[in-house]
C-alpha cells in the first residue's frame, strides 16, 4: 500500500490523497459502501462501479459464519467471489462479536460466541481474525479489537483499550501476507480523549501502515464523538491513511474531514432506503408520507442520478407501500449517488480552499429544507 497526500486545507488538517492498493487507486476522502455479506444491499457490483465508488467494505464476522472464509478463498477470494475488481476493506468482526453480548464469552485469548445463524459455537482470536481476512483476500484488513458500549466508565474503557492494544500486537505478528494486505490498527478508548490519545500513540509505536478510529457513533453525543476522534487523529502520523469506522452521514463527513480523516463507511444510505427514506439536499425525504401520493417531481430536483432522472416521488411511494423490491433498489441507488456526490464536493472544496464556503452552503440548504418540510427528516 502507498499513500500520497495531494492537497491540504490552508485552515486545518483536511487533505486529499491517493491510496494505491493491489486492486487499484482510491482518491481520498472516500466513502465505502457497506457490503457486509459480500454484497451492498440491493446493488450489483457493476452499479456501484458506475456510481464511481473505488472501494467497498465487507465484514469478516458475517462471511466467516456464511459461507465461510475457506469457501471464499477456494472460489478465488472476495474480489472474484463478488465480482468486484476494485479495492476491498474487511472489518475484523470485532464490533459484530461484541454487539452480541448475550451470545459470547471473552477472555485474553479471544471470543467464543454462538452463531446467530444456527447456534453453533465458534471462537475468534486475533490470530484467527487475521487468518480469516487473509483467506478473504481484501486489500486492507483490520486488527481484532474490542468495541466498548456507550456509556462506559473510564476504568472499563482503559481495560478494553489495553486488551485492544495487546490484540493489535498479536495481529501484527500473525500476519502472513503483509506484502499483499495492509493491516490497520484500531484506536479505542470510548469517549475519553486522554485514553484515545494514549491508544493512538501506542499503536503508532507498532508502526501500522494505516490507522482506524473505532467505537464511534455507538450512542454517544455528537460532541463527545468528535472530541474522541480529534484526540485520536492528532496523535496519528500525517503520512498514513486515517479511517473513521462506521461514521458516515454527509454532515459527519465534513466534521471528520476537517479533523484529518480520509476514509469512511456507513450502512445509513442503504438502511434508510429500505425504510422508504432518501437523502436530499438539506435533509431526508420520507416517501411513505401521504403528501407524495400525487407528486410527480423527482426525489431531489438537483440530483442527476438514474432514480431522479426517471422516477417520481409518487411512483416511489407507490412501490414502497406496495412492498415492491424495486423501491429499495431505486432509493438505495439514489442515496449512494448522493453520498458519493457529497464526498466529491468535499474533495473539490479542499482542493480549492473553500471548505468553509461548503459548510455554509450545506447549512443554508438544511435550513431551507426544514422550513419547507419540517417533518421531512422522520
Amino acid at each position: 500500500m502507498q499513500f500520497e497526500i495531494l492537497s491540504r486545507s490552508a485552515s486545518g488538517p483536511a487533505r486529499t490523497g491517493r491510496l494505491v492498493l493491489p486492486h487499484g487507486e482510491v482518491l481520498t476522502p472516500a466513502f465505502m459502501p457497506v457490503g457486509t455479506r459480500g454484497a451492498v444491499k440491493a446493488m450489483t457490483s457493476e452499479e456501484l462501479e458506475r456510481l464511481g465508488f473505488q472501494m467497498i467494505l465487507a465484514n469478516t464476522y458475517h462471511l466467516f459464519l456464511r459461507p465461510g472464509d475457506e469457501v471464499v478463498r477456494d472460489l478465488g477470494g472476495l474480489h472474484k467471489f463478488m465480482h468486484w475488481r476494485w479495492p476491498i476493506l474487511t472489518d475484523s468482526g470485532g464490533y459484530q462479536v461484541f454487539s452480541l453480548s448475550s451470545l459470547r464469552r471473552m477472555n485474553e485469548e479471544g471470543v467464543e460466541f454462538a452463531s446467530p445463524v444456527d447456534g453453533s459455537r465458534s471462537f475468534i482470536s486475533p490470530e484467527r481474525a487475521v487468518a480469516i481476512q487473509e483467506n478473504l483476500g481484501a486489500d486492507i484488513i483490520m486488527a481484532f479489537d474490542e468495541c466498548t458500549p456507550y456509556p462506559c466508565d473510564a476504568g472499563r474503557a482503559r481495560e478494553s483499550m489495553e486488551l485492544t492494544l495487546r490484540w493489535a500486537e498479536r495481529c501484527k505478528k500473525a500476519q502472513q501476507r503483509a506484502d499483499e494486505q495492509a493491516l490497520f490498527g484500531i484506536v479505542q478508548g470510548s469517549v475519553y480523549p486522554e485514553l484515545r490519545a494514549e491508544c493512538a500513540r501506542r499503536l503508532v509505536e507498532m508502526d501500522f501502515p494505516g490507522y482506524a478510529v473505532g467505537g464511534l457513533s455507538v450512542g454517544e453525543p455528537k460532541e463527545d464523538m468528535l472530541a474522541a476522534l480529534e484526540a485520536s487523529v492528532r496523535e496519528l502520523p500525517p503520512g498514513r491513511p486515517r479511517y473513521a469506522m462506521g461514521v458516515g452521514t454527509p454532515e459527519d463527513f465534513l466534521e471528520c474531514v476537517e479533523r484529518g480523516v480520509d476514509l469512511f463507511d456507513c450502512v445509513m444510505p442503504t438502511r434508510v432506503a429500505r425504510n422508504g427514506r432518501a437523502y436530499v439536499r438539506g435533509g431526508r425525504r420520507n416517501v411513505r408520507n401521504a403528501r407524495y401520493t400525487r407528486d410527480g417531481r423527482p426525489l431531489d430536483e438537483t440530483c442527476a442520478c438514474e432514480t431522479c432522472r426517471n422516477y417520481s416521488r409518487g411512483y416511489l411511494r407507490h412501490l414502497h407501500q406496495a412492498g415492491e423490491i424495486l423501491a429499495a433498489r431505486l432509493l438505495t441507488l439514489h442515496n449512494l449517488h448522493f453520498f458519493q456526490q457529497c464526498i466529491l464536493e468535499i474533495r473539490r472544496a479542499i482542493e480549492s480552499g473553500s471548505l468553509n464556503t461548503l459548510r455554509s452552503q450545506w447549512a443554508e440548504e438544511k435550513a431551507r429544507f426544514q422550513s419547507q418540510e419540517p417533518n421531512g427528516n422522520g
